[in-house]
């Protein structure tokens, strides 16, 4: 679908972790993380009808980094956009590095007053900052509002741990409430967990609902990424079935290693996944349509 804008400095590598917003026009416009030559990440978007050739980038990033020693000075990563009270709430993550280990991941919040052409975090801290339930990091926030109650999936880290001599991050998913989007109750309830030894990593959830079913994609690893799926009656409680996901590699194609960071929409009636293959974004966002059982 999309290779990346390139040729800008802000963004010369990279289309990863899409978020589609649907226009008032009927189009979409979809928000995405590029990286410039020292590997950080900013937001971008682009205007499309989510078909080949028809990809619009922006010029300029419409999140940038934080300033120099927060959460987010060494890049800001797409996660999800919430429409409410006339404005955009863009929820993502903000990247600093670490000593002890390679980076800190931190989930943030910036707001648009613009229809989504730029975004303002609403601090220079993070949204979701470390605590006695997140101690190591929060991630890839997935958010939306039921009955005035705004509802998280989000990523946890568990540990750093040790692995030939390097760390290794382990993380999963997990939910949190909030009545304003701002100040979030977080019991560390775990959604999405580890289904063997494996596994060390599960990230970036999109949660989509149809009817009385919860429906999660999220992408999970052991050696490589692939796409997962699990399903819920409420939204806390959940089932793994991966084998359900709908997708997988394609060998000797630009997916051919891996698949993760999936976004599910519905479009025009046909229920569209968004996602990235090979290097975590770097051959671009692909697109497939889900065809029914």
């Amino acid at each position: 679908m999309c290779d990346g804008p390139g040729k800008v400095g802000w963004a010369l590598t990279h289309a990863a972790l899409p978020v589609v917003d649907m226009r008032a026009n009927g189009g979409c416009r979809v928000y995405f993380s590029a990286r410039d030559e020292r590997g950080r990440a900013r937001v971008g978007w682009a205007d499309t009808t989510l078909q080949a050739g028809s990809w619009t980038p922006c010029p300029t990033p419409a999140l940038d980094l934080g300033p120099l020693g927060s959460f987010s000075d060494n890049g800001v990563t797409s996660s999800c956009v919430v429409t409410t009270n006339g404005a955009k709430y863009h929820f993502y993550t903000g990247w600093s590095l670490g000593v002890t280990v390679p980076f800190y991941l931190s989930a943030g919040l910036a707001i648009s007053e613009d229809d989504g052409t730029t975004f303002r975090p609403i601090s220079n801290g993070p949204l979701l900052e470390r605590n006695d339930i997140d101690p190591f990091l929060t991630a890839s926030p997935w958010v939306f509002v039921e009955g005035g109650i705004w509802r998280m999936w989000y990523v946890s880290g568990l540990a750093w741990v040790m692995t030939n001599g390097t760390p290794m991050h382990k993380y999963h998913i997990r939910y949190a409430e909030s009545r304003d989007g701002l100040v979030w109750d977080r019991r560390g309830v775990v959604c999405i967990d580890f289904k063997d030894n494996g596994e060390y990593a599960i990230a970036r959830p999109c949660v989509v609902r149809d009817g009385g079913t919860y429906r999660m994609w999220y992408a999970y690893r052991g050696d490589r990424y692939r796409i997962g799926y699990a399903e819920s009656s409420d939204g806390v409680v959940w089932t793994r079935l991966d084998d359900e996901a709908g997708i997988d590699v394609s060998p000797g194609e630009w997916d051919g290693e891996m698949v993760e960071y999936p976004i599910v929409v519905d479009v025009n009636g046909r229920r569209l996944m968004l996602y990235n293959g090979d290097d975590y974004g770097k051959t671009g966002i692909g697109l497939a349509e889900m065809v029914p059982a």
